[in-house]
C-alpha cells in the first residue's frame, strides 16, 4: 500500500515515486558504478567470513540514497575531481555498519526483503563486520587528506552513536514526546544525510553560506525520510517495505504515529497504546493500527514529513539552477511520496 502525501504539492509528473528515483539515479549512474566498484574492492579481505558477508550486503539491494545525495550535490556545485566517489563510498560504509548494528540491537530478522546478517550468521559476526566497515570507512576518508572532512565525519559517527543510545533509552517508554523523538531521528538518521550534502560542499570548496544551506538540506531531507519510514511501518505493503509490519511496535519504539495517537486518542486508547509500547506487543498491532487510523496519526506524520521536505527544498535557494539541483528537489519529493 503506497503512502501518498495529503497535498502532493511538489509532484512534477504522473510517474510513480519509484520511477522518479530511478530517473534521479540515472544522472549519476556512471559515478554510482564507480562507487559500487570501490565498495566491492574495499570490502575485500583475506578473512573469508568478511568476504561472504560483504558480498551478501553488496548484492542485497538498497536505495544507495546517501551516496546518490553526495554525488548529486557535488555535480550541482560543478565538482570535476574524483574524491566524491571515495566519500560516497565512505558514507555508504558508515550507513551499512549502522544497519548491521541496528539489526542486532533490534533483533531484526528481515531487511530489504531478505534475511538479516545476524539472522544468517549470528549477532557476533554482524557486530564485528559492522566494526570492520567502520574501520574501512575511516581508512578511506583519511585517503582524501582533508582534515575538515575527517572532522565532519568523526562528529557524524559520534552523533549517530548518541542517537542510537537515545533511542534505546526511549524504547518501551510511552512518555516519549515528539521533541525527544525528533532528537533521536535527527542524530540517528538525518545526520548522515546532512553530512553527505555538507561533505560535497567542502570537497568543492563552496562558500560557507552554501555549505550551511546544503547541510540544512540534508538534515531536513533525512528527517522527512525517517518520518515516512515510521509511517510505513503501519501502512506499507510488507513486500514493498522489505520487512515485517509492526517491527517498531514489537521493539517498543515510540515513533511519531504512536506519540500523536496517544496525545489525541481517548483515555482508553492512550492507555492501550502506553501498555503496548511498554510491552513491545506485536500481537496488538491490529488494535493499535485502528487507533492510529482513528486519530489520523499517519496523516499528521506525513504532513510533518512534507514540512521537512519543503524546508529542504527551500534550503536549495542559493544553489544555481541545473538538472542536478532539480534532481535534489525531486529527491526531497521522493522522500515523502515513496512506498518503500
Amino acid at each position: 500500500m503506497t503512502i501518498t502525501s495529503p497535498q502532493q504539492t511538489h509532484s512534477t509528473s504522473a510517474n510513480t515515486p519509484n520511477q522518479h528515483y530511478a530517473d534521479i539515479k540515472k544522472l549519476v549512474e556512471t559515478e554510482m558504478s564507480e562507487v559500487n566498484r570501490l565498495i566491492i574492492r574495499e570490502l575485500s579481505s583475506d578473512v573469508v567470513l568478511i568476504n561472504q558477508i560483504g558480498n551478501y550486503i553488496v548484492t542485497g539491494g538498497g536505495k544507495r540514497l546517501r551516496p546518490v545525495l553526495l554525488l548529486l550535490v557535488a555535480k550541482a556545485l560543478g565538482y570535476r575531481g574524483e574524491e566524491h566517489i571515495t566519500l560516497a563510498s565512505v558514507i555508504e560504509f558508515i550507513h551499512t555498519a549502522t544497519l548491521l548494528h541496528d539489526d542486532v540491537v533490534d533483533e531484526s530478522s528481515k531487511r530489504r526483503g531478505q534475511d538479516t546478517v545476524n539472522e544468517l550468521w549470528g549477532n557476533s559476526a554482524s557486530v564485528l563486520v559492522g566494526d570492520y566497515l567502520y574501520s574501512r570507512s575511516f581508512e578511506l576518508m583519511v585517503s582524501v587528506k582533508k582534515l575538515r572532512i575527517m572532522e565532519i565525519l568523526s562528529r557524524t559517527t559520534t552523533a549517530i552513536a548518541e542517537g542510537e543510545v537515545l533511542q534505546l533509552l526511549n524504547c518501551n517508554n510511552p512518555a516519549t514526546n515528539e521533541q525527544k523523538y525528533l532528537q533521536v531521528i535527527s542524530r540517528k538518521t538525518a545526520i548522515l544525510f546532512s553530512a553527505a550534502a555538507q561533505l560535497a560542499a567542502v570537497l568543492v570548496g563552496a562558500p560557507e553560506d552554501i555549505e550551511i544551506s546544503l547541510k540544512e538540506y540534508g538534515l531536513r531531507l533525512g528527517i522527512a525520510f525517517q518520518l515516512i519510514d515510521d509511517a510505513l511501518d503501519y501502512k506499507a505493503d510488507p513486500e514493498d517495505l522489505g520487512k515485517n509490519l509492526g517491527d517498531d511496535l514489537a521493539e517498543g519504539k515510540p515513533t511519531l504515529p504512536l506519540i500523536y495517537a496517544i496525545e489525541h486518542g481517548t483515555e482508553q486508547q492512550a492507555a492501550l497504546l502506553r501498555h503496548t509500547i511498554k510491552e513491545g506487543d506485536r500481537n496488538r498491532f491490529k488494535e493499535v493500527n485502528e487507533i492510529i487510523e482513528s486519530t489520523r496519526a499517519i496523516e499528521y506524520t506525513i504532513s510533518r514529513a512534507n514540512e521537512e521536505a519543503s524546508k529542504a527544498i527551500e534550503a536549495l535557494a542559493k544553489i544555481e539552477n541545473s538538472e542536478y539541483k532539480e534532481a535534489l528537489v525531486r529527491l526531497a519529493q521522493f522522500s515523502v511520496e515513496r512506498s518503500y
